[in-house]
């Protein structure tokens, strides 16, 4: 008898975590496109601009293991509670950063906001593997992540349709230049108050839609995973002894390091798909129509390749669909015109199942007690996302390399970073393969 995707004990717990899910899509997808808002509006440089991502992505770096020990103390209900509180300090506290027209002050926020994040991930995920047998464990994991997209397209949606269409440093003369940088000092001080306004507002939105949830997953009974129960009855293994079996598990070492790699390449496509644009002569808000399209794109792929994964290894298919990542790329970096602007768009389709693909088979032989520290690393490996746009903005500060825009040189990292997702996705089919054989 097949065991079932979602047992029906399991049915509430599994909706309400999977909301987790957009919830922190949201917040990273109406993210990304303020790289470009506050590029123009604080008058800084690509490379600078992309602190946001530095900011938003570390906090992950420095919270995910700090979670995974409070969990591993308490429950997973607890980490989410505590997850839904930091993204929701985070997000009001936009309201003092656009008072004091700080960008660093924005930055902190972030940061602080991703902590928040850093729990609901470290927690979310494997709670979902937890919810029913293993062997469906990974197929959950897309199905619940499908969501994620949907929270992504509602926060690109706001930055399209609400924030950018109304921020007035981003006009532009019948040449289609941006003015802002050559109006007078005062007349860009009124402009920044309006504009700061306008970045602040749905930050504050999604800060009380988070505190909502609170109080309903706080007032909401929750199943106990095998870990919590072996924990019950002192049945857990030291910090220690879990590092120690997590580091010699191959195809978990390496998935950590794919993940950081996965991360990084996506983040870069999406920020950098305005810049990409704008060296196209596309204002902001249309080039974040492209990003909705590429978002689009993500979410049928993910549900696409959940159904494939019930006829294809999930390990083969993250290496086909790896190869079609890095196709698209390169088309990217050697088209110049609205061609290689739908490659870049192209993306995103091949992008869907990476994540939860390369969290699935990094825990699938993972122990139960060593789920939550595991989990933990896979969420720190987002820091790839604060590391490698700070360089692709370096780049694309350049203008031009070796006379091709830099733009499109700069995704020349996404490239690199599919290229190793292809070799894991090899590795772990060939050594799947041969543990199944043995």
């Amino acid at each position: 008898m097949k065991a079932k995707l979602i047992e029906k004990k399991y049915l509430v717990t599994f909706i309400l975590v999977t909301t987790l899910f957009a919830l922190w899509g949201f917040a990273n997808d109406i993210t990304n496109p303020m790289v470009a808002a506050f590029q123009t509006l604080m008058e800084l440089t690509a490379a600078k601009a992309s602190m946001v991502q530095f900011a938003f992505y570390g906090g992950y770096a420095t919270m995910a293991i700090p979670a995974a020990l409070f969990i591993r103390k308490y429950s997973y209900k607890s980490g989410i509670l505590l997850g839904l509180a930091l993204y929701a300090i985070g997000a009001f506290l936009f309201i003092p950063a656009a008072a004091q027209e700080s960008f660093m002050f924005f930055c902190l926020s972030l940061y602080i906001l991703t902590f928040g994040l850093a729990f609901l991930e470290t927690t979310a995920n494997p709670f979902i593997l937890s919810l029913g047998a293993k062997e469906t464990s990974t197929r959950r994991l897309n199905l619940a992540q499908a969501f994620n997209p949907m929270g992504s397209l509602c926060g690109m949606s706001v930055a399209s349709l609400i924030v950018l269409p109304q921020l007035i440093s981003d006009r532009r003369d019948a040449a289609g230049q941006i003015i802002f940088g050559a109006l007078s000092e005062a007349e860009k001080a009124d402009i920044r108050v309006h504009d700061l306004a306008v970045i602040r507002n749905p930050y504050v939105a999604i800060g009380l839609v988070v505190l909502v949830m609170f109080i309903i997953i706080g007032l909401t009974k929750m199943p106990k995973t095998q870990s919590e129960e072996q924990k019950a009855k002192g049945m857990t293994h030291s910090t220690r002894q879990t590092l120690s079996n997590l580091w010699h598990n191959t195809i978990y070492r390496e998935g950590v390091a794919a993940q950081m790699f996965y991360v990084a390449a996506q983040i870069m496509t999406w920020t950098f798909i305005i810049q990409y644009a704008d060296n196209l002569g596309i204002d902001k808000a249309t080039a974040q129509n492209y990003n909705i399209v590429a978002m689009s794109l993500f979410l049928c792929s993910r549900f696409i390749s959940t159904f494939l994964m019930k006829y294809v290894n999930s390990r083969r298919l993250l290496a086909i669909f790896g190869c079609g990542a890095a196709l698209c790329s390169l088309g990217a970096i050697s088209i110049v015109g609205m061609a290689g602007l739908y490659c870049l768009v192209g993306i995103s389709f091949f992008m869907s199942l990476m994540f939860p693909t390369i969290y699935g088979i990094a825990l699938e032989n993972v122990d139960s007690q060593d789920t939550t520290l595991g989990a933990a690393f896979l969420v720190m490996a987002i820091v790839g996302g604060a590391l490698m746009p700070p360089l692709q903005g370096m780049i694309i500060d350049q203008h031009t390399v070796m006379g091709h825009p830099a733009v499109n040189v700069s995704f020349v990292l996404p490239l690199l970073c599919f290229l190793l997702i292809i070799v894991y996705g090899y590795r772990a089919y060939k050594l799947g393969v041969r543990s199944s054989l043995s």
